[in-house]
């Protein structure tokens, strides 16, 4: 498997994580993460165990292993920087609070269009049924099957839908177009897990979704406020679907982060004395 993970240097002390979503690949974190070295911050986005290859790769990894694989690039951000934040798209959302709950130094997070369940609009009816999909989706005979992304691909932006439907690799290298049942159902287990830790998670948080998302509805985004044990605030933006850190809106969701993460931290002036 090809390593595709990335980072660059910051110089505001500050020091962001970027977690990639299921079946995607770290690149599809580069629009982010572009505005947040712009603004002083250092990146690092790691390659999730099992991605960026194909499905078998993918099938032999759960949600501990992505969570493992974040352990690595957090230390080594964490020792090049004052404060750590994090942030992730979808699963990548999930693992990014995961990290937090064993990592309370975590100065901050933001989530993009959260995943407790495949329910938007643009969903086959037997994705909204998450009891049944649960307990189906890793049953030997069903594991290895794959769920197909339908049109238009969690994207409003019509010229990235058109080359997602040409060639994924093209929009986001190493990323995979067909999602195994087997990984929908670590998916699953996951979100079940947050929230079964999410209240002792104390850090801020920042809580993006399209209110037009076409694989997870809104309701997503407040399930998950309301289990959270610091404080977190949902924002909708208008005019996007599920990938919205890649779709119209790419330059606010990367906006809203960074100042979101420059308000929650600590002012330079207290780390430096925080230092001294």
């Amino acid at each position: 498997m090809r390593d595709r993970s990335f980072k660059a240097a910051g110089k505001n002390g500050k020091g962001v994580l970027l977690v990639h979503g299921l079946t995607g690949a770290p690149g599809e974190m580069k629009f982010v993460g572009k505005h947040l070295v712009k603004r002083g911050f250092a990146v690092s986005a790691p390659h999730l165990a099992g991605h960026g290859s194909d499905e078998k790769a993918l099938l032999r990894t759960g949600w501990r292993d992505w969570l493992d694989s974040l352990q690595p690039a957090y230390e080594a951000l964490a020792a090049e920087v004052d404060e750590v934040y994090v942030a992730g798209i979808c699963v990548g959302g999930s693992l990014a609070l995961m990290l937090a709950a064993d990592r309370p130094k975590i100065a901050g997070a933001a989530v993009y269009s959260i995943a407790f369940e495949y329910d938007g609009w643009n969903m086959p009816p037997v994705m909204t049924v998450a009891s049944l999909i649960q307990y189906v989706a890793n049953l030997p005979l069903v594991r290895t099957m794959s769920f197909v992304e339908p049109y238009p691909y969690g994207l409003k932006d019509e010229r990235l839908r058109e080359m997602v439907q040409k060639s994924p690799e093209s929009v986001i290298a190493g990323a995979l177009d067909t999602m195994p049942m087997g990984s929908l159902y670590q998916m699953y287990r996951l979100g079940h897990h947050l929230e079964k830790v999410a209240p002792r998670i104390k850090t801020p948080t920042l809580i993006l979704h399209a209110r037009d998302d076409d694989m997870c509805h809104p309701r997503n985004a407040t399930r998950l406020q309301s289990v959270l044990g610091g404080p977190a605030q949902v924002r909708l933006v208008e005019d996007s679907y599920h990938m919205i850190h890649v779709d119209r809106e790419r330059d606010l969701v990367a906006q809203m982060t960074a100042e979101f993460f420059m308000a929650t931290g600590a002012p330079a002036s207290v780390r430096e004395l925080e230092h001294a």
